[in-house]
């Protein structure tokens, strides 16, 4: 037990760590978000190559995954870069963190789940404090850029929909980081070639962060993460997930010095408590 609570640990990091490593290398346009992207999916890619033909060495050949979990791959990542050149890594954190709960909350209604009385609070609380953050009432996130968080939320949804009967999600994810590869490198060439700081755009310090993203945050916190989750209960496993956000704006705050205002904790307080209400009583129905 305090191994899987060490490992738990280890994998929520580096999980936040994406969205730290992503601030840092584009916050000041340093980095091209279409270079972060591509380098962040080749970087995993290949980390998770060598994981799958360890893992697969007398089972053939064949690429696992999907083209369709890879295109959501694909479009959470590229999302989630170009949000993070405006947002601050707690408020892209929790806007990414409700959209992706909503989108497979929202998809269990559209199946035919019928929520109850207190997963109906849940999600009222959740979105209540969704509203708040985004209030022009407060200094409100970039209107563009939170609606690009939005759509990599709802991408990582589906990506997460997707793979919930998948038999051995280790091999699938890295097959379908594998099956990002084209299109992580026409990323790559466009930034190079007719982005908008081709100068910028390989820095040691920019291939440094999207390849610590790719590899460490990415694919070994992938790995991480599905190794521990058999030993987690399933209410659990999804509950523990909102521990992100919080690791997330107290490390922005640690290594980029980002401000942690009254209007974010309590717009925190009030998704993070909607949805771990909303996870909790759909799991016991």
């Amino acid at each position: 037990m305090p191994m899987t609570a060490f490992l738990t640990a280890i994998a929520m990091i580096a999980f936040a760590a994406n969205s730290i490593l992503a601030r840092e290398a584009l916050a000041d346009g340093g980095m091209d978000a279409a270079a972060f992207t591509g380098l962040r999916l080749a970087s995993g890619a290949v980390a998770l190559a060598l994981v799958l033909a360890l893992r697969r060495t007398a089972r053939g050949k064949i690429v696992p995954g999907s083209w369709l979990s890879a295109l959501a791959l694909f479009v959470y990542a590229i999302a989630f870069s170009f949000a993070y050149v405006q947002l601050g890594a707690a408020t892209g954190a929790l806007v990414l963190f409700v959209s992706v709960q909503l989108t497979m909350i929202g998809w269990g209604i559209v199946r035919g789940e019928r929520p109850r009385v207190m997963q109906w609070a849940g999600i009222v609380m959740a979105l209540a404090g969704f509203v708040y953050l985004v209030s022009p009432a407060l200094t409100r996130p970039d209107p563009v850029a939170t609606t690009l968080m939005i759509t990599a939320g709802i991408a990582w949804g589906v990506y997460s929909l997707r793979g919930r009967g998948s038999r051995d999600p280790i091999d699938d994810t890295a097959g379908n980081f594998i099956r990002t590869m084209p299109l992580a490198l026409a990323l790559l060439a466009f930034a190079i070639l007719i982005g908008d700081n081709p100068a910028g755009t390989l820095s040691g310090r920019g291939i440094g962060l999207a390849a610590a993203s790719g590899v460490l945050a990415s694919a070994a916190g992938y790995v991480v993460w599905y190794r521990v989750l058999p030993h987690l209960a399933a209410i659990a496993a999804a509950i523990v997930q909102l521990s992100v956000p919080v690791i997330t704006a107290a490390a922005g705050v640690l290594f980029l010095a980002e401000p942690l205002t009254i209007e974010v904790v309590l717009a925190g307080m009030l998704i993070l408590s909607g949805l771990a209400l909303a996870i909790a009583a759909r799991r016991k129905t």
